[in-house]
């Protein structure tokens, strides 16, 4: 038979709550939530229908607030193998401990007056959880950036070495890419509306019938009930459903969000790889069962793997968007039950790993500077020739012997496997003279890494801090990674 196994090894179970999600997005989109959701929808349709005058007493409402709570998930489990139908079997259950209220608990409604409004309230809470962590992902990012704002560092375009930049400012690249997700999560929690009262096909004849076409008692209250439920506006015309665009809107964000973290997390990777960056690497962790020495990325590796599979479920709400028939079709249901869900645990996981990485990035000054010295003597040509042709020198003599000096220390980079010798060469020859005095300065790394300090502190002030103002309260809270 079909049946929960939450606790038995022997039963499939999701890694996605079971290895990874918070305790709080694992409950928004528990069975415990959802129900005592539908029943507080209940209450809320009861107590407005009695305001508006229906034949709804007190101790009716009074019976169905005490129980609220209170669910027999077996009886509604029994209920539903009998008559293959969730609502009705929660109706049931309810109407059992509240005999009182049992003739008008669900009165005038359809199915999806409790099953969409409240995918809407976890939508909205699903929201409100992640929006925090991930002003904590910006907020420690923020700190990275403007510690590293003047630390010079190769930069690089297709993955070959170019013009300087500073790890604060590449980090300010990852923290722009944030921003933008930041006002998306935004803005699609505030576009987000109830789907409130509005009957079988969305005419909301049901309940123009209880109120004996009193047009505006019916708005009345499905007014009554959205602001109940803590909505400002409910969708003015719906059919059954809310629009499954709607979902789209909702799950694009996330797997754009998806799209920024893995970025972030490969780039951390590839800079691992190059041993100038590393994430925090606790004292006991193994990196390797064959490879002692290994500190591999796991965490970034882990938000890569976790963004994919975000990502990958926006087709989901596309695909069912498209084939809503009408005023709608119950091939739906399933899908949403996993991608809805899925995409907020998914997102909730990769942020809640990414606030540990940026907390715990390792820098390491040395190795990068290294690689700077490494690639400069290439990049320093150009001032080079700048310091002679001010000292006198014509600018194409000299760009020719550079050009000359320069194959040559390639030849010993490539071919000899040595180190760059281009500026023991350029000190060797007596045409570099009138300059040799000032080479060190030449070679300054920070004299090659423009505005970037300054651009990292305008960003931070000026964009990123604004944007954190809201969730100052929770902006300091730690997070225990399970890993």
């Amino acid at each position: 038979g079909i049946g929960p196994c939450i606790h038995d090894s022997a039963c499939y179970r999701s890694p996605l709550v079971s290895r990874y999600a918070s305790k709080e997005m694992a409950y928004n989109f528990s069975d415990r939530k959802k129900f005592t959701t539908w029943r507080k929808l209940w209450i809320y349709l009861a107590k407005a229908e009695k305001a508006l005058g229906l034949p709804v007493t007190e101790a009716q409402v009074a019976e169905m607030e005490s129980h609220a709570e209170d669910i027999d998930f077996a009886m509604a489990a029994e209920e539903e193998s009998k008559l293959r139908h969730d609502v009705m079997a929660h109706v049931h259950t309810f109407a059992h401990c509240c005999p009182t209220a049992a003739p008008i608990i669900h009165l005038g409604a359809t199915s999806c007056y409790v099953g969409d409004n409240t995918d809407l309230i976890m939508l909205r809470d699903g929201f409100d959880i992640l929006l925090p962590k991930l002003a904590r992902v910006i907020d420690r990012l923020s700190n990275f950036a403007e510690k590293y704002a003047g630390l010079p560092t190769l930069g690089f375009t297709h993955y070959q070495p170019a013009q300087l930049t500073t790890v604060g400012k590449r980090a300010c690249l990852w923290l722009q890419d944030l921003a933008m997700d930041m006002r998306n999560l935004q803005r699609a929690r505030e576009d987000l509306r109830f789907r409130g009262v509005k009957g079988t096909t969305g005419t909301q004849a049901s309940f123009l019938q209880l109120f004996q076409g009193d047009h505006d008692k019916v708005e009345d209250l499905d007014r009554m009930v959205t602001e109940m439920a803590g909505f400002k506006k409910a969708y003015m015309v719906t059919g059954q459903t809310y629009s499954r665009k709607v979902d789209i809107d909702c799950l694009s964000h996330l797997a754009s969000m998806g799209a920024t973290i893995h970025k972030i997390c490969t780039d951390i990777r590839l800079l691992a790889n190059l041993k100038e960056i590393e994430e925090p690497f606790e004292k006991e962790q193994i990196g390797s069962s064959a490879m002692p020495y290994k500190r591999n990325p796991m965490r970034c590796e882990r938000c890569c793997s976790l963004a994919r599979h975000l990502i990958a479920l926006l087709a989901d709400p596309l695909q069912t968007a498209s084939v809503q028939w009408l005023e709608r079709t119950l091939d739906d249901s399933a899908n949403r039950r996993i991608s809805l869900p899925e995409s907020f645990l998914t997102a909730d996981i990769i942020l809640s790993t990414l606030q540990n990485i940026t907390e715990g990035l390792v820098v390491y000054p040395k190795v990068i500077e290294r690689h700077i010295l490494h690639e400069l003597p290439f990049m320093a040509t150009e001032n080079i020739i700048m310091a002679m042709v001010k000292a006198g020198g014509n600018r194409q003599d000299c760009h020719e012997k550079i050009r000359v000096l320069s194959q040559q220390a390639a030849t010993v980079v490539k071919h000899e496997g040595g180190d760059n010798d281009l500026l023991a060469r350029v000190q060797a020859d007596p045409y570099f003279a009138p300059i040799l005095g000032h080479l060190d300065n030449i070679l300054d790394p920070k004299t090659f890494i423009g505005r970037a300090p300054q651009q990292v502190a305008r960003f931070l002030s000026e964009e990123v801090r604004p944007l954190l103002e809201p969730y100052k309260a929770e902006i300091d809270v730690k997070i225990e990674l399970e890993l």
